[in-house]
């Protein structure tokens, strides 16, 4: 069911339209499943852009909060809340580093980030990220952002960035040097069409690094918190990168981002260098917690792995059989993507008619990530309604 005219209306006179509504007018969510005003259900394979981890109206999260509100909701950062310091310790943990700041979003950790990395190597060295890399919207995280739709009218952006092609080796061999500072990667790109990093472009980057001591910066925003049935993407690899930016997943649906950083960059940040009102919310913190409980204290992770490669295998059985309509599938265990030959905003809208919700990204390529706590049957469920979407659609 769409909005009601009404509704849509006041939205547009309401908002700055920065984004293209979906229309269904959601009442309430549970479990995989969201449902609409008129009663219809949706699974929900695209989880709030990869948030919503574990699904809708999960007990513990809402207890966790609910919990937290009675004791405060907000402190000011001059003041230490026990949420934001047990979240810090099972971060530094799951990620081996040092250190964490607090931010509300990838986008805000991405920027502390930044300004971490200009100030210990200075401004004139160059910071190295790639094609249809995303790294946020503010003017710091775009500027490293390899979208050109998303830049064209926000110049001059940041200096000193240079782009490479994703998964070049002899790029990465020709351009990072001594003058280089930092060079951020997505091991997954999600934006970008689930673009997976090959383990020769990794490999090498990690010898140049050995060899050039600059800083490897990891975004995990949408591929974290076991999302690639390992806890982040670049667990897939041989290499630990220098600092980690998580958010998304990690608060439970709160706002909630990450910096982590390793003992080589614990200390570049001083009192007053960068700072957040809301960062680390306690509320946030405390159903970040019952998120890393759940995935990976209560076999989410594990079962992320084991059905990550059950749903890749039957995706590939339908690319076997469409050829002629499918280009390629790749990603990691729930993060994965079906590229096609056309774009597919049509098939978005077919699936969306038959009660699954799922994204369209890079015009081409249907993102797919699902709950980590999706089970075999709704994964079924959705191989089964593509197979009906791809022989109506010619």
């Amino acid at each position: 069911m769409k909005y009601p005219d009404n509704i849509l209306k006041k939205e547009e006179e309401l908002l700055l339209q920065t984004y293209k509504r979906i229309p269904i007018e959601i009442s309430h969510g549970e479990g995989v499943y969201l449902f609409a005003t008129d009663s219809k259900k949706y699974l929900d394979f695209f989880s709030g852009l990869a948030v919503n981890a574990l699904g809708y109206g999960n007990k513990k999260v809402i207890q966790a909060i609910e919990e937290q509100i009675r004791k405060y909701i907000h402190l000011s950062n001059y003041y230490v809340n026990i949420p934001q310091l047990e979240l810090a310790e099972r971060l530094i943990k799951l990620t081996g580093l040092a250190k964490v700041f607090f931010a509300n979003s990838g986008t805000e950790a991405v920027e502390a980030s930044l300004k971490l990395i200009r100030k210990h190597f200075g401004p004139d060295k160059k910071i190295i990220t790639f094609s249809n890399a995303f790294h946020g919207r503010t003017y710091g995280s775009l500027s490293l952002s390899g979208k050109e739709k998303y830049k064209k009218y926000f110049s001059p952006l940041l200096s000193n960035i240079v782009q490479l092609e994703f998964n070049n080796v002899e790029q990465l061999k020709d351009i990072i040097d001594r003058t280089t500072a930092a060079v951020y990667l997505e091991f997954v790109e999600g934006e970008g069409g689930i673009q997976v990093a090959s383990n020769q472009f990794v490999d090498k980057l990690n010898e140049l690094r050995n060899k050039f001591s600059f800083a490897l910066v990891a975004d995990e925003v949408q591929s974290g918190i076991g999302r690639t049935g390992k806890p982040f993407a670049y667990n897939h690899y041989e290499i630990e990168p220098d600092l980690v930016i998580v958010a998304k997943a990690i608060g439970g649906g709160l706002p909630l981002g990450a910096l982590i950083t390793n003992k080589k960059y614990e200390n570049v940040f001083q009192s007053g260098d960068h700072g957040s009102t809301f960062g680390g919310n306690p509320v946030a913190c405390a159903a970040g917690l019952v998120v890393l409980n759940e995935v990976f204290e209560n076999g989410h992770m594990n079962n992320v792995a084991r059905l990550g490669e059950y749903f890749k295998s039957e995706l590939n059985l339908i690319h076997r059989n469409h050829t002629d309509k499918i280009a390629d599938i790749r990603g990691l265990g729930f993060i994965l993507g079906v590229e096609l030959f056309k774009p597919c905003e049509r098939l978005v809208k077919a699936f969306r008619d038959k009660g699954i919700l799922v994204n369209c990204t890079n015009d081409n390529v249907l993102r797919i990530l699902p709950p980590l706590i999706s089970t075999k049957e709704d994964i079924s469920i959705f191989i089964k309604v593509f197979n009906e979407i791809l022989s109506e659609h010619a």
